[in-house]
């Protein structure tokens, strides 16, 4: 069945903007059928033909009707979240406060995990718009050129979380990553630390870390210290790299006086390698992290950290997004909030 057609067999005009198969043919320069095929049993096509097929869906932004032939023209009351690893548990918190208001509301909740990817949470995107979500929550704000044209082509409310973009697509509810790693920075200065060393997960995938490096950088120049680039790593996730950046950081010839771990568990492995070693903290090295999971406060010495308001994100994205889908607001909304600083012994 065309995406044009109805369930009983009549065809519909189309929406102004709505891209349908037609549009993915003439720019892939086949038949209709030739597209229905190529995307319902790609193993019928040539490699040519599906290839230019998916490269003609990604250039015009079309979405499958995964609900053809049922009630194709009505959404679900399924809301689609994407976030960037199902196994890192600092989303929990904020993927139950989705689903709490969510059940609430007679909405279930559809999570895709993006692995890290901006191709992959377009595809992710992709799927959810084909089952007809009525609505997205999407934890990264940086995204395909693609996916933005197809969350905007179908009117799909959406709301960001990752962290206050400027520049979100319709709605955005989180904290700042640069103000939050720049509170910090400047918070270890005014303890004295004067060779601040900041670890974060890789930037090029993570917008995050890249925004607080350079809240690292803007605290570092507010307050007159110099950027040392050996004073900067990027790790890998995982215990065993937290330790690694310590031992790398320590003993490279730049050793500084305190590290600013801008993710728990790199923290947490490098307090365990101090342990280990008969190192103390924070005499022989300050050590603050940047998330506030229950280890922290209960590791010899207990760790210095940014309290982080997850839970609540969770809950005020969805909010928001209900709001949208009810008609109780039409206007972009930002919403900040905030962070805590928790200071423990470890600086």
């Amino acid at each position: 069945m065309d995406d044009a057609t109805g369930p009983d067999g009549q065809r519909r005009p189309a929406a102004p903007g709505v891209v349908r198969m037609r549009d993915v043919a003439r720019t892939a320069q086949v038949s209709t059928m030739t597209v229905s095929r190529a995307l319902k049993d790609p193993g019928k096509v040539s490699a040519d033909v599906r290839r230019r097929v998916e490269e003609a869906v990604r250039a015009v932004g079309y979405v499958p009707n995964k609900l053809a032939g049922s009630l194709s023209s009505r959404r679900s009351n399924v809301i689609g979240l994407v976030v960037p690893s199902i196994e890192n548990s600092l989303f929990a918190s904020t993927v139950q406060g989705i689903s709490d208001v969510l059940r609430q509301h007679d909405h279930q909740l559809m999570i895709a995990d993006s692995g890290y990817s901006a191709v992959a949470e377009e595809a992710a995107i992709r799927a959810f718009l084909g089952q007809r979500v009525a609505g997205l929550i999407l934890h990264d704000t940086t995204h395909t050129p693609e996916a933005v044209a197809m969350i905007r082509q179908s009117g799909v409310p959406v709301a960001e979380n990752g962290t206050l973009t400027p520049t979100p697509i319709d709605m955005v509810v989180s904290y700042s990553n640069f103000d939050a790693a720049k509170a910090m920075t400047l918070h270890l200065a005014r303890l004295g630390y004067r060779r601040i060393a900041l670890v974060t997960l890789p930037a090029s995938t993570n917008a995050r870390s890249r925004d607080r490096q350079e809240g690292y950088r803007a605290a570092l120049a507010e307050v007159g210290l110099p950027a040392d680039p050996r004073l900067m790593l990027e790790m890998p996730p995982g215990l065993a790299s937290g330790a690694e950046a310590l031992l790398r950081l320590l003993e490279g010839g730049a050793a500084p006086d305190a590290i600013f771990f801008a993710g728990d568990v790199l923290a947490i492995g490098a307090v365990l390698e101090c342990i280990r070693r008969g190192w103390p903290v924070p005499e022989k090295v300050a050590i603050a992290a940047f998330d506030n999971i229950d280890l922290l406060a209960h590791l010899v010495p207990p760790v210095t950290t940014l309290r982080l308001p997850r839970l609540e994100i969770g809950r005020r994205s969805a909010e928001v997004l209900l709001d949208r889908i009810q008609g109780r607001s039409t206007s972009r909304v930002s919403i900040d909030l905030r962070f805590e600083i928790i200071h423990r012994a470890s600086t």
